[in-house]
């Protein structure tokens, strides 16, 4: 049998193999960009393989962070990613539905939830169950992430989500239902001549001045990257 080899960054290895959804740009990009350096406490929903909350345990020395999932196998392959990486000390992972954590942690908060969640409302669905219900929202629909995100954020908390740019845009409509406002939004394009291809959204219970960003990853030569890309992901890929 042919041994699985690991996605390698610079402090620590993620092991992918058994997960629906593998290490991808999403992933990175939300787990880079999300702002934990003030937080005590760290919520990776949707953990998949652990790498969002692994980053998060590299960006602050400090923090203690959980990931859950409701997946056995992304379950089982994150407790290894942890347990191999240098925070496991710090790192608690969970197989559980947010809805049902929401329920029986209601009595605590968080002060950053990230999220790299399902998107896909209609359309192809995979045949593979596993991707389906990684990459579909009938499992996890924005409605219940949203609602467990009010009741476990913290007043002075933050959100972070990655989303493709029209689902974004209609996440933004419904977090103002759950009582999250849009603080922050970069507009994320592959190339300077290409659509915007993904949203990368921060939001906090208390109103404030929306800011808005672009990111531009790459120059028109493939992996020549843009310096505000390498500056995103530079503590994490070893190539930048």
């Amino acid at each position: 049998m042919k041994k699985s080899r690991p996605f390698r960054f610079k402090q620590f290895d993620i092991y992918h193999d058994e997960c629906a959804m593998k290490v991808g740009t999403d992933g990175v990009l939300v787990g880079a960009w999300a702002d934990v350096n003030a937080a005590k406490t760290v919520l990776d929903i949707g953990t998949g393989s652990g790498l969002i909350a692994i980053m998060a345990a590299q960006k602050n020395q400090s923090a203690h962070i959980t990931g859950i999932d409701i997946d056995e196998a992304a379950y089982q392959q994150a407790l290894k990613n942890v347990q191999l990486s240098p925070w496991s000390e710090r790192i608690s992972i969970q197989k559980i539905a947010i809805q049902n954590f929401a329920h029986l942690s209601s009595k605590y908060s968080f002060d950053s939830i990230i999220s790299n969640p399902p998107y896909f409302n209609n359309g192809t669905k995979s045949t593979i169950q596993k991707r389906q219900i990684a990459r579909h929202t009938q499992d996890l629909s924005y409605e219940a992430l949203l609602q467990s995100v009010d009741v476990l954020l913290n007043k002075e908390g933050v959100f972070s989500v990655i989303l493709p740019y029209k689902e974004g845009l209609f996440f933004q409509k419904t977090a103002s239902q759950y009582n999250l406002q849009l603080s922050h939004v970069v507009e994320v394009r592959s190339k300077k001549n290409k659509p915007i291809e993904r949203l990368l959204m921060a939001f906090k219970k208390k109103p404030s001045i929306l800011k808005r960003d672009q990111l531009i990853i790459q120059f028109e030569e493939r992996n020549n990257w843009t310096p505000e890309y390498v500056a995103l992901t530079k503590e994490f890929y070893f190539k930048m």
